[in-house]
């Protein structure tokens, strides 16, 4: 009774319209009252759950992303893209998933991704050819990759809501087989449809113009390397690394690029606030509503119903898979990242899941959820950018969907791919 209270409310709230952060912090309270736990206790949860030293390395990494995009970093990179694969045929589709790559490394957000790569990408497609919906749709979901490759915000939150028992760092570096895997993927179904659908041929770019624009996008390559590279040695972590890569990054755009006006930093810093204090909000509240179900051990008696049904590792995989999937379609990626992993990861470390590895097949899942309709916020971000009805898009989309399906079953299943690389770096 206790857990349909608590969940009950948090869901009629959702439905009558709450935002999904009150919703949570709303039901916490109704949870607190229902059990007769004093509600100074879920303010204290409240608190709690922001007075961590590691939730500093979203708005840095996010205001190094910001800058980066809106000072001409985006351009850069699909330029350097094109220069690598701009000449196959159906190559601009490639040069797209190759700028979302290096610029997922930089900013770590698919709808940062989307918006900056699609700005730049969807109408050059289109003026050489290729279809609108084609080239939303090879945009929106090559973004997903800045969900795997460090660094990633939700991996910060990943491991803030595994209660920091999970290194951001071995996260950070379990995610870059996946993102290139994801990434890869997605280029071999681009080449296949670019032959079938005879889809233009680039032209090779003269080498003095390759080697130009190569040196121009280094210095923006360079914020990778500060990141990954500070982590690796051991020179800073992972919250150090993001506060160097912002002030990097403003060096880059304001003396290097010099794309970026002094007077628009302000705007800059108030939508990054703007953003942040959402994110904020509802990693407060997500605390006391994860304070409230380890108190109802909601977590223990759902891991008790599914080993229930069945103690095969790869059953309870697909049915944790399928949950995710239909969840991530009706509610955002971050909230749900704060609600399922208290629920759901006792369950994967009880069947023998590595922490890490879990943390990677929930982002997939919940990635695939961003460009899933009814609340897919990157697929709606797409679909603006290109000025495309959403059903135009999501029928586009449905290949790439195909895809990223075998690319979650093979992170789901073979645990190697998110493990091998933390394993070899860090021990």
């Amino acid at each position: 009774m206790e857990a349909w209270v608590l969940l009950g409310s948090f869901f009629v709230l959702i439905l009558i319209g709450t935002p999904v952060a009150y919703a949570m912090g709303m039901a916490a309270l109704i949870g607190a009252w229902w059990i007769d736990v004093p509600l100074d206790a879920v303010m204290i949860a409240i608190a709690n759950g922001v007075n961590k030293f590691s939730l500093l390395a979203i708005p840095f990494f996010v205001l190094a992303g910001a800058i980066m995009a809106e000072g001409g970093m985006a351009r850069r990179l699909v330029a350097f893209a094109n220069v690598l694969v701009g000449f196959i045929r159906g190559g601009l589709s490639l040069v797209n998933i190759l700028a979302s790559t290096f610029f997922g490394a930089i900013s770590g957000s698919s709808m940062a991704d989307t918006a900056s790569v699609g700005t730049v990408m969807i109408p050059e497609m289109v003026k050489k050819g290729y279809p609108r919906d084609f080239a939303t749709a090879v945009t929106v979901s090559g973004s997903i990759q800045a969900i795997l490759i460090p660094p990633s915000h939700n991996a910060v939150i990943y491991s803030l809501a595994a209660g920091g028992t999970v290194s951001i760092a071995a996260l950070f570096i379990a995610g870059v087989l996946p993102g290139l895997l994801l990434g890869l993927t997605l280029g071999i179904m681009c080449l296949f449809m670019a032959r079938k659908r005879n889809y233009p041929k680039g032209e090779v770019i003269p080498l003095r113009q390759a080697l130009k624009i190569c040196v121009d996008a280094l210095w923006g390559l360079m914020t990778m390397v500060i990141i990954l590279g500070g982590i690796l040695s051991g020179v800073f972590t992972p919250t150090e690394s993001a506060s160097i890569a912002v002030l990097w990054a403003f060096f880059v755009t304001m003396f290097i690029y010099r794309d970026y006006r002094w007077r628009e930093t302000p705007k800059l810093m108030h939508r990054t606030v703007k953003t942040l204090s959402t994110v904020m909000i509802l990693i407060a509240f997500a605390a006391s509503f994860g304070f409230i179900m380890t108190l109802m051990q909601i977590p223990l008696k759902i891991t008790t119903a599914l080993t229930t049904i069945s103690d095969n590792r790869y059953v309870i995989l697909a049915m944790i898979n399928l949950l995710m999937l239909v969840l991530g379609t009706l509610m955002d990626m971050a909230p749900l990242i704060l609600i399922l992993t208290p629920i759901l990861l006792p369950v994967a470390v009880s069947i023998g899941v590595d922490p890490v590895h879990f943390g990677m097949i929930m982002m997939v899942n919940l990635g695939l959820g961003l460009i899933t309709p009814p609340v897919g916020g990157v697929l709606f971000v797409g679909a603006a950018v290109a000025k495309l009805p959403m059903e135009q898009v999501v029928k586009a989309l449905f290949p790439f969907f195909m895809a990223l399906l075998l690319v979650l079953c093979a992170i789901t299943y073979i645990p190697a791919l998110s493990l091998w690389l933390p394993g070899l770096i860090l021990n």
